[in-house]
């Protein structure tokens, strides 16, 4: 460490992990207004922040798979927190977004736009929406950023018409419903044919269509909103690549065939 650098913390470190997961790999710089937001915040320059993000990619093993690499002299500490994150993506993800709320000095409640009227009308416990809101928002963004905003089984790129998808369903695997390797950014459309099976994703990352839906749509070109997918390479994100134990899971017992 060189001198009068001081060290990471690990709530820092946690903080860091949360904002690598929701920045598009590709802006992960010192200009990026994140970037500069979050130095501010923890009081370090976003060269710091911008080479601490990058260290963290060197942990990252979908970018591993595809022979990427990140920035060199991680520590030891810095491959603690990310294994600690990365096999507890449940409690972690929370931890990060209220440690998120106290260090900018708000609540958890306000950062993740959660009403007293939801809670309310919901009738659910407090702490029960709240987790889950936020667990949910930190999926979706993370899901988007890694896929740059953009459809995996079409190319649209709007958020506003995205979902962050599961492969494996969360309610069959709760340990892995926040990993981001168990996400597809996609289209609601496509989002309800893969959830139902009428498509999936195979080891190839390619597109498989469902003989199913010919027999279940007369329609030529209603059809096409499917069929012209099949056997197509999906959009691959850029990080967070789709893990083959739960495509292959998909494909074993979701899809239609």
């Amino acid at each position: 460490m060189k001198k009068g650098q001081k060290l990471w913390t690990r709530d820092e470190l946690i903080l860091g992990i949360n904002l690598y997961c929701k920045l598009p790999f590709g802006k992960i710089h010192k200009g990026n207004p994140e970037i500069i937001k979050f130095a501010n915040l923890i009081e370090r320059t976003p060269s710091a922040i911008s080479r601490k993000l990058g260290n963290f990619a060197s942990f990252d093993p979908s970018l591993k798979e595809r022979g990427i690499g990140g920035l060199p002299n991680s520590s030891k500490l810095d491959g603690e927190i990310w294994k600690e994150f990365y096999n507890n993506w449940e409690d972690l993800a929370f931890e990060s977004e209220k440690l998120r709320a106290e260090y900018g000095k708000t609540s958890i409640e306000i950062i993740s736009d959660i009403s007293e009227e939801e809670i309310s009308k919901l009738g659910l416990e407090r702490n029960q929406l709240v987790r889950m809101r936020v667990n949910q928002s930190f999926f979706r963004k993370s899901i988007l950023a890694a896929y740059n905003y953009t459809c995996c089984i079409t190319g649209i790129k709007h958020a506003d018409f995205l979902i962050a998808g599961h492969i494996k369903p969360w309610s069959v695997d709760e340990k892995n419903r926040l990993n981001p390797r168990n996400g597809l950014s996609i289209n609601p459309l496509h989002d309800k044919a893969f959830e139902l099976g009428y498509m999936t994703i195979d080891l190839d990352f390619k597109i498989r269509i469902s003989s199913v839906i010919s027999k279940l749509i007369k329609n030529d070109d209603q059809v096409g909103f499917f069929k012209k997918y099949d056997k197509s390479p999906m959009i691959l994100p850029r990080r967070f690549l789709p893990d083959p134990e739960f495509l292959k899971y998909h494909m074993d017992v979701r899809f239609k065939g």
